[in-house]
């Protein structure tokens, strides 16, 4: 047999070829595949998604809600699918929804919209690259109209700009509709750069990329300025209710909130809360998100106060949610499924569906600080998260 993996440039996307494929890998592993062939999708649907298609890969998912959202897009109770295989996960995050609930409901705010793509020019000395940045600023509504011959939907908002050396660096922020738009900003981007290099004399030469988008990993420059949908999750939580439902009072949660964020100062996190990715990695999952944008998705800022009758005060912004309703996995049969269980499918919907993930992260944040404090986070994994 040879060692190449079988492929059919005219019609990859079969079950005839997938079924090659699995008997190829099986023969070669001696693994049998007899679960990764079990599927309902077709895989012609599969076609912009995967290459050499073999089957699926099959995460429990489980449902939480029903969860209160008071957003600008996302109004009302929602039930949330999330893929997971993480014990507890979906137990913890429907005891905080159940808390936002009864406190009625968490209010969620998109703050800010946008996607990078962050070229570097290199010239002969700094002052050259000076005197091109003040170019840029002077021709910046031809530079967007370059841009935006390549799409309908992406807007060039502003164009931020650093300096180091003899390079500028560019960075591109762009609205992209209901797509997360990286592929979409990377072209409008390359198109715009190819116009400023045939009018702007003095270019050594550009890198379409100079790693200030920070694409799929984590950087404080996202947390400041926003990658993606900025979201801001908050509730204000009774105090009797805290304890009811969380046995853990108000004036306990918030005093550990301040040794934690001394924790993760000290530990250089990106991340002051508990466990965000969590929640985000599961939605992602369940909604046909690019999971690896969980790199950047993950970082998060958690502030907490006390009101004068004692009431908790719980927020958490998330400054580089990367979603989309729009493109990539997000039209696979499954992940339709779930869009449609939280009515973010079609046009118009991906600020709603930020809102209503920007909830649930809130509701496993509270239920994660409370279980930890209140003793329940050991033995709920010990109950619920055993599968040897």
């Amino acid at each position: 047999m040879s060692d190449r993996i079988p492929r059919n440039p005219a019609d990859d996307y079969s079950e005839e070829m997938a079924q090659q494929r699995r008997e190829f890998v099986s023969a070669k592993t001696s693994t049998p595949v007899n679960h990764i062939g079990h599927y309902s999708v077709d895989p012609a649907s599969t076609a912009g998604n995967i290459e050499n298609f073999i089957g699926v890969a099959q995460v429990p998912m489980g449902l939480v809600g029903p969860l209160l959202v008071n957003g600008e897009h996302a109004s009302g109770d929602f039930y949330m699918p999330m893929a997971t295989s993480e014990g507890t996960l979906i137990a913890s995050y429907n005891r905080g929804a159940r808390l936002l609930r009864e406190s009625g409901g968490a209010k969620v705010t998109v703050v800010d919209d946008a996607m990078q793509r962050a070229p570097v020019f290199v010239f002969e000395d700094a002052r050259q690259a000076r005197d091109f940045g003040l170019w840029i600023e002077d021709n910046f509504a031809e530079i967007a109209a370059q841009a935006e011959t390549t799409t309908r939907s992406g807007k060039l908002r502003n164009i931020q700009q650093f300096a180091a050396a003899r390079m500028r660096y560019l960075r591109f922020n762009y609205t992209t509709g209901d797509a997360a738009g990286q592929n979409m900003v990377g072209k409008a981007t390359f198109v715009a750069c190819e116009w400023i290099m045939a009018n702007y004399p003095g270019i050594q030469r550009y890198m379409l990329s100079g790693a200030m988008d920070t694409d799929k990993k984590h950087s404080q420059l996202n947390t400041l300025h926003t990658r993606g949908k900025r979201v801001i999750a908050e509730v204000t939580i009774p105090a009797e209710l805290l304890q009811k439902t969380m046995n853990i009072s108000a004036e306990a949660l918030y005093k550990a909130r301040s040794i934690n964020q001394v924790g993760s100062f000290m530990a250089g996190s990106n991340n002051t809360g508990a466990h965000s990715a969590n929640g985000i990695t599961a939605a992602f999952i369940a909604t046909g998100q690019d999971v690896a944008n969980v790199a950047e998705s993950s970082a998060a800022v958690v502030f907490a106060d006390i009101d004068a009758e004692g009431n908790y005060y719980l927020s958490i912004t998330i400054p580089s949610l990367i979603i989309a309703t729009f493109g990539g996995g997000t039209g696979l049969a499954t992940q339709q499924e779930c869009l449609k269980m939280i009515g973010c499918d079609g046009p118009g919907k991906v600020h709603k569906l930020a809102e209503i993930i920007g909830a649930t992260v809130l509701a496993g944040e509270v239920s994660l600080m409370s279980a930890v404090l209140a003793g329940d986070w050991v033995t709920s994994h010990d109950a619920l998260g055993r599968n040897r």
